[in-house]
């Protein structure tokens, strides 16, 4: 496995880093608890120590399930990275911006940004519980809040930053100027934004700044929340449940079967997925520092460690950028 550095900070985070959303369950139609948690332990006896869940992933059933898969392993060799500001539960629901109505257990519950000062704070205390530890590595804000001015939320962050009850502070999701304005007030490390082979609008304005300002840049959905495993394509089927069946209808479908099929070949001859290889060609892209992958059994998860040892050619990055030029 590869570290590395994040930001100014002194955490090193695992550059496969496990992405905790798929295993709450809501939005991914269901998963087996068992299985979930195998996928964590597995990941962590394979190098992955960097692991990012949020309260709102299963209304707080992942950072549950996290907390469990730790329990027994070396605190200070794994890394806890979780968020704030998507609000659910009674205290705070109606405040803040309305994102949307989430589906659970046949219930419609309605989602908001939200990111006061006592909400922040609030929120945080109940993740150190779901998560059975006393501090948080990285905490996040999850989506901009148009409600809360950015300088009371990092007001917010900055006192967790002092109480020790966070090592450090990032954003997820802002735009460049969200990012400039969120550091006038607390030196962020980092901004997680979504970004893959077939969405890379963070190329033209996040990747420059991020070099020239040392912020460190996770990425999440590299797979495209799975339409890059070339999976879907062979069997085309998704519980009724699963928001990707309509998540994948904003893309050429036929254009990127056949992007896969040229680049496949070049997995086939490494002795890889291409899961493993679109992860690999990821993490090796300017600036990323390190990349989210899902995993709902033990399987998944080892397989996503190992991605890291691939190596590509500049020959073959270069086939890889001709073929994505295609899309």
């Amino acid at each position: 496995m590869e570290y590395r550095k994040l930001g100014k900070t002194d955490l090193e985070l695992s550059a496969i880093t496990y992405g905790a959303f798929a295993i709450g369950g809501n939005m991914w139609g269901g998963n087996e608890k068992r299985d979930s948690i195998d996928s964590v332990k597995a990941s962590i006896d394979n190098g992955v120590t960097t692991l990012d869940t949020a309260p709102f992933y299963g209304f707080g059933l992942s950072e549950e399930m996290i907390g469990a898969a730790i329990q027994g392993y070396d605190r200070t060799k794994i890394q806890l990275l979780t968020k704030f500001g998507l609000v659910w539960d009674g205290s705070n629901q109606g405040k803040g911006e309305f994102f949307f109505d989430a589906e659970e257990a046949g219930k419609t519950i309605p989602v908001y940004k939200y990111s006061s000062k006592t909400s922040v704070i609030h929120e945080v205390e109940n993740s150190l519980k779901r998560l059975r530890t006393d501090y948080i590595d990285l905490l996040q804000i999850h989506w901009p809040d148009s409600t809360t001015p950015i300088s009371e939320t990092m007001e917010a962050l900055d006192l967790l930053l002092q109480q020790g009850k966070i090592r450090a502070a990032g954003v997820s999701n802002y735009s460049v100027d969200q990012v400039s304005e969120a550091r006038k007030n607390l030196n962020i490390a980092s901004n997680q934004v979504g970004y893959s082979m077939l969405n890379r609008g963070i190329e033209q304005d996040l990747v420059p700044y991020a070099k020239e300002n040392d912020l460190g840049i996770i990425v999440y959905s590299p797979m495209e929340r799975g339409l890059l495993t070339g999976k879907y394509f062979n069997t085309g089927k998704l519980k009724e449940s699963d928001h990707r069946n309509g998540y994948f209808q904003q893309f050429d479908l036929a254009k990127v079967k056949t992007f896969l099929d040229t680049i496949s070949p070049i997995a086939t001859n490494k002795g890889v997925t291409l899961s493993q290889l679109v992860l690999r060609w990821t993490s090796l892209q300017p600036a990323i520092t390190v990349v989210l992958a899902g995993a709902r059994n033990a399987e998944q998860a080892i397989a996503n460690a190992q991605a890291i040892d691939i190596t590509l050619t500049v020959e073959e990055l270069s086939f890889i950028d001709l073929a994505l030029a295609k899309i």
